[in-house]
């Protein structure tokens, strides 16, 4: 049988060209390999405030872009959290077994709950629960998170070891974290020393998949570079090495392949060519999700047969989890 392979995008602002590559570009290449699960997280969204209308459409976007960047519901699990209502069940038994302390302590916590001031949702600090929750849910063995997200999946293996210790080691399975070898982590085309976020206030660091081709070009040939002017991959030159890791991920070249094509060339050169790939590359996923949009008939229903398969995949580890902490059958 295929290992399972698990993840998800917060429905929550637009998705950026880094979610595309570091994430739905190699979920099209995995679904074959693995059986995989892929959600839109809306039960995470609501950690800090949301608009109900913008929700429901920006969760149907999250879903079309997915597919218009290759997802195949047929090869795969396609579905939205909230529809899967064993996600929240077994989050409150996760967080009966997780710790103030190690909640405390996830830096993404930190970092948000510093920008709310005095009145710091508990969702913001539980959520981390709710992820392993979206994990062991379905004996998952893969997940393909960035650098930002391994914290949260140790603390997901951390309370599953400690949950096999106490019921059994056939609990859960313990998941493991993926990690693409190139385009993993995209980095602000303003300031490339920070990771490229849906969130960031200023539009010119990001580019998003809804940005026209005009807008993309634009934005990356005002992107920071470095001092100097030969490319090169290096760590000292962050500005051009997000520019080259962007086109290995879009081509599957190595990052030498990429630089010997600017021998004796400049920062502009690579500038703009990456623009014009970039544009090139984004154009028929936008304009297919457009099209996905108009027909919410068609998205709703794959939520619905997704949802379903999802919720009987959830139910029988559910029910395994509830009778060994001592919980009386359902009737």
């Amino acid at each position: 049988m295929k290992k399972v392979m698990l993840s998800a995008v917060a429905p929550s602002n637009r998705l950026t060209l880094g979610n595309y590559l570091g994430a739905l570009k190699n979920w099209v290449n995995l679904q074959k390999q693995y059986d995989c699960l892929f959600f839109a997280v809306d039960m995470h969204a609501i950690t800090v405030k949301q608009d109900p209308e913008e929700l429901r459409r920006e969760t149907r976007r999250a879903v079309a872009t997915y597919i218009a960047s290759g997802i195949d519901p047929k090869e795969c699990t396609l579905f939205v959290q909230s529809h899967v209502p064993q996600h929240a069940e077994l989050s409150w038994v996760l967080t009966c077994f997780a710790t103030m302390g190690e909640l405390g302590r996830m830096t993404q916590y930190k970092d948000k709950s510093a920008k709310q001031g005095a009145h710091i949702p508990a969702g913001l600090f539980a959520y981390p629960v709710l992820m392993a929750a979206d994990i062991l849910l379905y004996g998952t063995h893969l997940v393909p998170v960035g650098e930002d997200q391994k914290q949260h999946l140790e603390l997901t293996r951390d309370i599953a070891e400690r949950m096999n210790g106490l019921f059994g080691d056939d609990l859960f399975v313990i998941p493991e974290v993926y990690i693409p070898p190139v385009g993993a982590r995209i980095m602000s085309l303003q300031d490339p020393t920070q990771k490229m976020s849906k969130s960031d206030p200023d539009p010119n660091s990001a580019i998003y998949l809804g940005d026209t081709s005009d807008q993309i070009i634009k934005k990356i040939k005002r992107a920071v570079t470095d001092s100097g002017s030969e490319v090169t991959w290096s760590d000292e030159k962050p500005g051009v090495k997000n520019l080259i890791t962007i086109q290995c991920a879009l081509t599957g070249k190595k990052p030498e392949e990429v630089v010997s094509g600017y021998a004796g060339k400049m920062y502009g050169h690579l500038k703009v060519e990456t623009a014009e790939m970039v544009a090139a590359h984004l154009a028929p996923v936008r304009a297919e999700v457009e099209r996905l949009m108009a027909d919410t008939a068609y998205l709703d229903g794959v939520l619905k047969m997704g949802a379903q398969n999802a919720r009987n995949r959830a139910q029988k580890l559910l029910d395994r989890v509830y009778d060994r902490v001592g919980f009386l059958p359902r009737s």
